[in-house]
């Protein structure tokens, strides 16, 4: 008998939550996720929620939201599965925007060096955990294990991150029919459009022309990156810069690493840099416009995608086509996990934050949302007691 649907009051609390206090990107986003529904709250088990990350690693646009959209279907049908989204986006969209005033108003961005300071080794923290816990449950066995060792060391070469979850999904798909095939138990093929259907994407649209500035042209262009965007903040810079930087000369340089600056210090998703920008082009307006254009594709492909899930599950070559992406999806956290190490345990203090959120998560099961916002408060008083000396 399936589980009784949750309230939508109930996901909404959870993911306001999380898109206040989510800070350190989509690594981080996911571990808080899992801390909230698996551990805290058992809405799913940890296979399932491992089932909606890999589905929301295939599709295209702000995989942290989708997964969060994802939950929402999961535990509370069509409506849930807007709450959850909008829940996850709205408070980063408000605090963002609140940014661009103050950027337009005053002509810099607020000191973020500080809070900071205090988040990353916190992050660091809550994600090493996640991981922990995802990979116990996902890596049974030597074939996934095998991936996710060979994925993280291509991700570290730089390999693609598209390229390695199909890679991925790939090889275990095809060690699932050669075990089968062994054992005499071969079943006909998946059928391929299952697969595709999961990962479908509406595929690149046509180089942009230079254009007079509209809401409507600002809708657009930012539905376009919700639909065809891979990948981190970095690749959303190199988009953005293409289009509205060097062909439409609706923003400076400067302009947009400020953008980006913001999406990627602010809790919630990286991709409130649309809010940012729509902001600084047509102030409210054009921040809500923007908001809409890149975040409503994701809802788009996770309605599409959600139902796909039950006919994955039933179909072996299907399930280990997932099974492949799960386990490079977890060697992509790690990967970015280390990166995040490195940049953020630069000193004893960090070290000691660190150390001190790893016990309190593992020992004594602190709530991760409190323990980033200690941090944040840790560094910033960090930062003035070391601005006074």
């Amino acid at each position: 008998m399936p589980p009784a649907p949750t309230p939508l009051s109930d996901i909404a609390l959870v993911f306001l939550k999380l898109g206040t206090t989510a800070f350190g990107g989509p690594a981080a986003h996911v571990a808080m996720m899992e801390e909230e529904v698996v551990r805290r709250r058992a809405w799913l088990t940890h296979e399932a929620f491992l089932e909606l990350l890999g589905a929301a690693q295939l599709i295209p646009g702000p995989n942290s939201t989708e997964l969060a959209i994802h939950v929402g279907y999961a535990r509370g049908g069509w409506r849930g599965l807007v709450v959850a989204g909008v829940a996850f986006i709205l408070p980063a969209a408000l605090i963002v925007t609140a940014l661009g005033w103050a950027y337009v108003r005053f002509g810099a961005l607020p000191e973020t060096a500080g809070l900071l300071y205090g988040v990353k080794p916190v992050v660091v923290a809550v994600v090493a955990q996640a991981l922990w816990g995802l990979g116990r449950s996902a890596l049974r066995g030597w074939v996934p294990a095998v991936i996710a060792a060979g994925s993280a060391g291509l991700a570290l070469a730089g390999v693609g991150e598209l390229w390695l979850l199909f890679g991925a999904g790939l090889a275990s798909a095809i060690a699932a029919v050669a075990v089968r095939a062994a054992r005499g138990r071969t079943r006909p093929p998946v059928n391929l459009a299952v697969l595709a259907g999961l990962s479908a994407s509406v595929g690149p649209a046509a180089g942009a022309v230079s254009a007079p500035f509209s809401l409507g042209s600002l809708f657009l262009f930012f539905a376009k990156v919700g639909s065809v965007l891979y990948g981190s903040g970095y690749v959303l810079l190199a988009f953005l810069r293409t289009d509205l930087v060097v062909r439409r000369a609706w923003l400076t340089d400067a302009q947009l690493l400020d953008a980006i600056a913001v999406g990627q210090v602010t809790p919630g998703p990286v991709f409130t840099t649309a809010t940012f920008v729509g902001y600084l082009l047509a102030r409210g307006s054009g921040a809500a416009v923007a908001t809409l254009g890149i975040f409503l594709p994701a809802f788009a492909f996770v309605a599409i995608s959600g139902p796909l899930l039950p006919l994955l599950r039933r179909s072996p070559t299907a399930k280990a086509f997932l099974d492949g992406v799960i386990a490079a999806s977890l060697a992509l956290m790690a990967v970015v996990t280390w990166h995040l190490a490195r940049a953020a345990l630069v000193d004893v203090p960090a070290l000691l934050l660190a150390a001190a959120s790893a016990l309190l998560l593992v020992r004594y099961r602190v709530n991760s949302s409190w323990l980033v916002l200690a941090g944040a408060l840790i560094g910033v008083a960090l930062a003035a007691n070391w601005g006074t000396r």
